[in-house]
């Protein structure tokens, strides 16, 4: 079922991100994001150079910083690993992916929870 700020396609969030490059020049480039409620989808707008990042793969949110009209922002991974993006201030980019990152971590903690307790339902104390 979906939630009420997600799309028919599964999307919570479509929009414009500009992601860091890796390189040596570390130069800002546009990606057009898909927020969904497992990943983080971004491109180049024209379906080219499609990337996904798993929230498997994203320890958290961290860096939020505000300038001037941009709001600037890291993603680390499991492996320690930094992504920088930035977005203009107001689109809550960091917000809406906090927010997914922290629903899909908690569904997998109840999910590890269930798959670990024994079978039978718990009674309380008196059993």
């Amino acid at each position: 079922m979906k939630g009420p700020s997600e799309t028919s396609t599964g999307a919570i969030k479509e929009g414009e991100l500009e992601k860091r490059s890796e390189n040596l020049l570390q130069l800002w480039k546009k990606k057009h994001c898909t927020l969904t409620k497992e990943s983080l989808l971004f491109g180049d707008g024209q379906g080219r150079g499609r990337k996904e990042l798993s929230f498997e793969r994203v320890r958290k949110l961290e860096c939020v910083e505000r300038k001037g009209a941009r709001v600037y922002f890291t993603i680390v991974t499991t492996d320690r690993r930094e992504i920088d993006f930035r977005c203009q201030a107001g689109t809550a980019w960091n917000a809406a992916i906090t927010m997914a990152l922290v629903a899909f971590q908690n569904e997998q903690a109840v999910r590890e929870f269930r798959a670990c307790r024994p079978a039978r339902r718990w009674r309380g104390w008196a059993s």
